[in-house]
């Protein structure tokens, strides 16, 4: 679970990133450092336990088989040492489900990044202004229009402050240059945006 070892500094944040079903897979890391670059700390847990997998289908086999309750007991206990500070959290695909389930329960959070996925959204949430970002292809399998519609819409219900892009033709994980989604064009002007929007929280 690699991490910085000191508190982000002024204009930074701390960010607790979580990877897709595909597992912790160089693309995290090298979005991890990306991050780090830009002068954020990032907490990268691996709740598949070392396990990856280099296709949605075979990294869905992993999650089923590890279990819900048991991946976000994990992601909890890895943002949990941290969440005083004030945390982003962001996720990739079903990492992004559990950065938003993680957000929506901590009140000190700062921010929620979205890289190609979201979660339910229960009818008594609430995010108080909470910045929101969600980078998704168009169309996506795994997000359709109208989920997205209803999600926005149930989000700005939350109080939730959201912005949406959408990156048509572009495959569902399209950030990960070692899986067929990838489109470099639509990753480079997601991150160009996600950086921006972390520097303004």
């Amino acid at each position: 679970m690699p991490a910085t070892t000191e508190p982000a500094t002024s204009g930074s944040s701390t960010i607790v990133l979580f990877h897709s079903v595909c597992g912790l897979r160089p693309a995290v890391h090298a979005a991890a450092d990306r991050l780090r670059a830009a002068g954020h700390e990032v907490i990268v847990p691996d709740l598949f336990d070392g396990r990856t997998a280099d296709s949605v289908g075979d990294g869905m086999e992993i999650k089923e088989e590890i279990g819900k309750e048991t991946l976000l007991r994990r992601a909890v206990t890895a943002a949990a040492p941290h969440a005083d500070r004030g945390l982003v959290y962001a996720g990739f695909s079903f990492g992004g489900a559990v950065a938003q389930n993680l957000a929506l329960a901590d009140e000190k959070a700062r921010g929620l990044l979205l890289m190609h996925g979201t979660s339910d959204i229960a009818e008594d949430a609430e995010a108080d202004d909470l910045p929101v970002q969600l980078h998704v292809a168009d169309p996506d399998p795994f997000e359709p229009h109208d989920w997205l519609t209803a999600w926005y819409l149930q989000m700005q219900r939350a109080g939730a402050d959201v912005e949406v892009f959408r990156y048509p033709g572009a495959g569902h994980l399209f950030t990960d240059p070692d899986l067929p989604d990838h489109d470099p064009e639509a990753a480079e002007s997601a991150w160009r945006t996600a950086l921006g929007f972390l520097a303004s929280l």
